[in-house]
């Protein structure tokens, strides 16, 4: 078999994986970038609340401070992001005694104890301070207050470059990643590339088969399913070959009898012959027209999948063919009997469809058994409350049957029949027969 190309069109699925990993693993970098930033943050408060407390309360420790202290001139250079600048103000009895950066009119006379945040008025916008105040009286009776405060700004300062310093390392190893998922996936995928190749061999015809054990169970099953379609399949190729080889036979007679007929009546020279031979052309062009119209009504029935059904009366349906019929049974010298329940015996089905399937079988049971045959029709329910519909003839009276070579058989009839029956979800049963016991076809219906 002639082996399919690996590229068809369309997406290849490693690199489908590949980009959906990618951007998960972005998603993930993006998260961990997220979540950094604000564990910063909080870090930094509780680094700022910290430090604040600390701060105030050696102030509060320390003898009562200057009123000329002055914070040394290198006091902002040598603030860093781990150690930022911290202002203070001082309180003797009320009266500023100490203010490192001119702080004190920021503050609000009431100012209560502990940590709060200061923000800057609408009119005069300025930085946000986080401070702590603190307080304690000296033995002397004084009381001394100490506010230490910061400007809220470094947090978010420290928080980005902890956020940084985490997620960067990612960063720098996300192009490596890409590439690591890449030949893993593609790694990955061999697998299901080499049963992409097995089954693109696969001769059909022959009936070959995928390896049953993979090296996966997901590939065991995909291996089983492929497998059980493959022998789906030579399943349907041996149908339709014996299909053929029926249809084949159900034509070459009557053919090969309307040439030898046609022959015939163009040399004989005798009148009566010459109208026998041409009767016959004409009784096998009508037979060879059947089959035709089988054949026809056969690619009807193989359309029925998928379409919408109708409620059916079998009853109502064998009283029309048999009536359809009781004309041609007279013609034959042969019985045609309905046997039916009062009521009606209902299925889901297309109503044209199961006509034609009941009018094959009775035709072909009026058509290849001789002379003074009884044929009957059934309608009835099952024990379990499904719905049958039954064609039976006892071939010949007297308990004497016709040889197999009598009865063509149904060929082409029993197919259709067969596929309206498969479209329906009915079961279609043959009985052959013997001498004392009609044969019989049962189309069978399970319960709703």
């Amino acid at each position: 078999m002639k082996r399919m190309p690996r590229s068809l069109g369309g997406h290849m699925l490693w690199r489908h994986l590949w980009l959906w990993a990618l951007l998960t693993l972005l998603g993930v970098w993006l998260i961990l970038a997220a979540v950094a930033y604000y564990t910063g943050l909080h870090e930094a408060d509780e680094i700022n609340d910290g430090q604040l407390a600390a701060f105030a309360q050696i102030l509060l420790r320390q003898n009562s401070p200057s009123t000329s202290h002055v914070p040394p001139p290198n006091a902002r250079r040598l603030a860093t992001l781990y150690a930022p600048e911290l202002r203070a103000v001082a309180w003797e009895n009320d009266q500023v005694v100490w203010d490192t950066h001119n702080m004190a009119a920021l503050l609000p006379s009431d100012s209560r104890l502990g940590l709060q945040t200061l923000r800057s008025s609408t009119t005069r916008p300025g930085p946000t301070w986080r401070t702590y105040v603190a307080e304690a009286q000296a033995p002397n009776g004084d009381t001394h207050r100490v506010a230490v405060l910061i400007d809220m700004g470094w947090r978010r300062t420290l928080g980005r470059d902890i956020a940084e310093h985490i997620v960067r390392p990612a960063l720098i190893l996300l192009p490596l990643a890409a590439l690591l998922l890449a030949w893993a996936i593609r790694r990955g995928l061999a697998p299901l590339e080499r049963l992409s190749d097995q089954i693109a061999v696969l001769d059909l015809d022959a009936g070959q088969t995928l390896p049953a054990q993979q090296p996966f169970q997901e590939l065991t099953g995909t291996a089983h399913a492929i497998n059980a379609l493959v022998q789906r399949l030579q399943s349907q190729l041996a149908r339709e070959r014996r299909f053929t080889s029926d249809v084949a036979h159900e034509l070459r007679t009557p053919l090969t009898a309307m040439l030898l007929q046609s022959r015939l009546a163009r040399e004989t020279p005798q009148s009566a012959d010459r109208q026998a031979a041409l009767a016959s052309v004409e009784h096998d062009a009508l037979r060879a027209g059947r089959i035709l119209g089988q054949l026809l009504d056969l690619a009807r029935a193989q359309s029925l999948d998928g379409q919408s059904t109708e409620p059916v009366d079998l009853c109502g349906l064998a009283r029309q063919v048999v009536a359809a019929h009781a004309p041609m049974a007279y013609e034959l010298g042969q019985e045609l009997a309905l046997e039916a329940p009062p009521g009606p015996v209902v299925v889901q089905g297309h109503a044209t469809m199961l006509e034609l399937a009941l009018r094959n079988l009775v035709d072909n049971a009026l058509r290849h058994t001789p002379g003074g045959t009884l044929v009957e029709v059934h309608v009835g329910h099952t024990a379990d409350g499904g719905g049958f519909l039954s064609v039976r003839d006892n071939g010949a009276r007297d308990g004497v049957r016709p040889s197999a070579s009598a009865s063509p058989g149904l060929g082409v009839g029993l197919t259709l029949v067969q596929r309206i029956a498969d479209a329906h979800g009915a079961v279609l049963e043959q009985f052959q027969g013997t001498p004392t016991e009609p044969q019989r076809f049962t189309l069978t219906w399970p319960p709703d």
